[in-house]
């Protein structure tokens, strides 16, 4: 393609992520606050329901137990169907779950709700890393992830003040982790069917981008999926070899110890906060919200700077580190809230800041549905972590009547999985 020049590359780079990015930002942002928004109606419903620390923890986890189930189709009906209808189908179903959640009474009914939002929602991230796959090149795609998934950090800072003002509603004889519940769940659906009439599946159907744009685009994909299938080698037959690939068995111990201790954090901060400061709900929500933006500009920081040195291992195992040593100095009996919330503003950096990279990994050595399963596969795997961490935090303080020993095992796992990372071999690739 040596008559299309620098400016079209630049042009249609730049018009890919003006017309998905910000959509996509849109839609994990109602996904992230729909998983979490159950940490902030704690804060009221494990009192009016009288749930213990160890109910909480099981319930709040077991959401991963049913994200499992469905992680790997997702991704492989976005890579073989339509992302547009898979992510639609998705959102809008688990949506109506999210609402109804705030109708349950008994741990059962809680149980339950979790679980089935967990299998709802099951395909929606992996089909969206599969789906950046589509629009990204290998060498743009951990700074294409990291502007995607830095709308975690944003939920928790957009869900932190907006749950702190519904919990203060009582409308129809509802308490406000009721309502909190209930109108949350709404936006996912109004997304879902958005989403039918503004995704684009495939480069060579972006009619918003020209003839010369899309030329460049699709030539570039094509490119990148012959360099992996020239990896593979003609090694990689099934979906069952890619998946039991040495690396991917790695990069999913390594998710499952990040997932530990973010969704360990993510979902016993406010608790935390809670119990240490002796803080009303709506004070916890917004004192909750704080570590979350410190961790925006690290994931957007640190993506930039991996896709431009080249460099992935370092770059995941390096935040992780840092992110133990902080969740354990929270531990230590002198701290108090100030100190306290700036721990876990380092934490949460740390933890963030690796996703991008660890993500823009599969497909550097994995062909398109290969590395579509693999994903699915690290996801399912990895996002266990999201059970064993709120569990384990729950369990423990249940039995010890502090969350020390919670914040050890967080710590204990995120930085094992930091060593794992490194063991990773990723083929050398030039940079362009």
């Amino acid at each position: 393609m040596a008559g299309i020049g620098i400016d079209v590359a630049n042009d249609t780079r730049s018009r890919v992520t003006r017309r998905l990015m910000p959509f996509l930002f849109l839609l994990y942002v109602v996904a992230y606050i729909d998983r979490i928004n159950v940490s902030f109606a704690s804060l009221q419903m494990t009192g009016e329901l009288g749930f213990s620390d160890a109910v909480y923890g099981f319930g709040s986890g077991i959401f991963f137990v049913g994200y499992m189930l469905l992680g790997i189709p997702g991704a492989i009906l976005v890579e073989k169907w339509s992302a547009r209808r898979m992510v639609a189908t998705t959102m809008i179903v688990w949506g109506g779950v999210a609402s109804l959640t705030g109708f349950i009474h008994t741990a059962r009914e809680f149980y339950a709700m979790r679980l089935l939002l967990g299998v709802t929602e099951a395909g929606f991230f992996p089909g969206i890393i599969t789906y950046l796959g589509h629009w990204y090149r290998p060498q743009d795609r951990a700074k294409a992830v990291a502007m995607f998934m830095a709308a975690i950090p944003a939920s928790q800072v957009i869900a932190a003040p907006l749950s702190a003002a519904i919990m203060k509603a009582g409308w129809f004889g509802l308490s406000g982790w009721r309502w909190l519940l209930i109108l949350e769940g709404a936006p996912a659906v109004v997304c879902g069917i958005v989403c039918l009439f503004y995704l684009t599946d495939r480069p060579a159907q972006a009619h918003w981008l020209s003839a010369e744009q899309r030329e460049w685009l699709v030539e570039q994909m094509n490119r990148a999926r012959a360099v992996t299938a020239e990896r593979a080698g003609g090694t990689w037959k099934s979906i069952l070899a890619a998946a039991s690939h040495r690396n991917v068995l790695l990069l999913g111990i390594a998710y499952f110890g990040g997932a530990v201790g973010n969704y360990g954090l993510g979902l016993w901060m406010p608790k935390m906060l809670q119990r240490l400061g002796g803080l009303s709900a709506a004070e916890t929500s917004l004192l909750s919200a704080i570590p979350s933006t410190f961790a925006i500009p690290a994931m957007l920081l640190w993506g930039r700077r991996s896709d431009r040195t080249g460099e992935r291992r370092w770059h995941t195992a390096g935040p992780r580190i840092v992110s133990a040593c902080a969740l354990a100095l929270t531990t230590l009996a002198v701290m108090r809230v100030p100190g306290t919330v700036a721990l876990f503003a380092v934490a949460s950096a740390g933890l963030l800041a690796s996703y991008p990279t660890i993500w823009s990994m599969p497909g550097s050595f994995l062909s398109p549905t290969e590395a579509a399963a693999s994903i699915g596969m690290i996801n399912c795997f990895g996002n266990l972590g999201g059970f064993v961490g709120p569990y384990a935090i729950g369990w423990l303080s249940s039995r010890t009547g502090g969350y020390s020993g919670g914040l050890w095992s967080m710590a204990g796992a995120v930085f094992v999985s930091g060593l794992v990372v490194l063991l990773v071999r990723l083929p050398r690739r030039k940079m362009s």
